[in-house]
């Protein structure tokens, strides 16, 4: 049987590409590894964050008309070390949680916020067995 190999991007089409650009690398610290015009005229800027091959394509390209993101569309999901920390991060930015943050007593929990242009962010710290289960799989 015949499969894909592997996923390359998600793609968010925007109505501000640069504040939204600013967002993802300022607020989440995600890397814009290029950017570039498409042959049919969307302007395209591609970000990863650190840990992860995947990349993210944020995409401006307004004769398709205006983006209007619907509640509870879509949402891309980040692992962070530590949900207090980063909330303390946001603060210095001007942004808050959205929803959460909600901690289980594994020491795991999620949060979410809000994008610039309505899409959701979700914040997951991983519970600490679950940590520790990746680390002995690399060094054991």
């Amino acid at each position: 049987m015949k499969s894909v190999k592997r996923l390359l991007h998600t793609r968010y089409r925007l109505n501000d590409l640069e504040k939204s650009v600013r967002f993802y690398k300022e607020i989440l610290g995600l890397t814009e590894v290029r950017r570039h015009k498409s042959p049919r005229g969307s302007e395209l800027a591609f970000l990863k964050a650190s840990g992860s091959e995947e990349l993210i394509e944020l995409c401006y390209f307004p004769s398709s008309g205006p983006v209007q993101v619907q509640p509870d569309l879509t949402h891309l999901a980040f692992e962070v070390d530590d949900l207090a920390e980063f909330g303390r991060h946001l603060a210095e930015h001007g942004v808050t949680f959205s929803d959460g943050p909600h901690m289980k007593d594994d020491g795991g929990g999620i949060a979410f916020i809000d994008a610039p242009e309505g899409y959701e962010i979700e914040l997951i710290q991983l519970q600490k067995a679950w940590i520790f289960d990746r680390l002995s799989d690399r060094f054991f």
